[in-house]
């Protein structure tokens, strides 16, 4: 069970990943800087955000604390103009530091204890604390990429009004184990 457990959760991150990253295809540079009000997140921020807990919880995770000193959660949330392509170096490097890790990981390694904050998880349990936070902050990216493309939205996955043909042809398959990351 757990080495499908970490191929499944890598899968898993790569999946979410790649819906934030359809969806910044989608804005043009000023709407990832876009705020809705001064107590909203734009794009950048929450990508500047996902990056430094990323590079925190995920950078030597069985000798250090997942908070780092170094990490500094405050200017995450600083409104920026920053570019496309400081946003997309911030969004990888975040990315990076997690499959990294995630990749050396073996099932031995999921029963140990590591720290946040001083609060010691399992990894495995590590993994599920990460696995809801950067889907809820991907939902995030993604509902302002709708909001901001309007009608343009290209949707990233069923399409309005094609729920029952897109059901109809996973019926129309034999029953099988498959990852739902692994379909196209």
């Amino acid at each position: 069970m757990e080495n499908d457990y970490l191929t499944s959760v890598k899968k898993q991150f790569a999946y979410y990943k790649s819906l934030g990253e359809k969806t910044f295809g989608q804005l043009n540079d000023e709407q990832l800087c876009w705020q809705y009000n001064p107590e909203s997140n734009s794009i950048a921020m929450i990508v500047s955000h996902m990056s430094g807990n990323m590079i925190s919880r995920w950078t030597d995770i069985f000798t250090t604390d997942g908070e780092k000193p170094t990490r500094n959660r405050e200017a995450e949330f600083t409104p920026s103009s920053a570019t496309r392509q400081t946003i997309l170096d911030s969004w990888e490097q975040g990315w990076k530091c997690l499959f990294d890790t995630l990749d050396k990981l073996t099932a031995d390694d999921l029963d140990q204890i590591i720290y946040i904050r001083n609060q010691g998880h399992t990894v495995m349990e590590a993994i599920n604390r990460q696995l809801a936070h950067y889907p809820y902050h991907v939902g995030q990216i993604v509902f302002l990429g709708k909001m901001l493309c309007n009608e343009n939205w290209a949707s990233l996955s069923i399409p309005r009004g094609q729920s029952d043909s897109y059901n109809a042809d996973k019926f129309a398959q034999e029953k099988r184990k498959v990852h739902f990351t692994d379909e196209k």
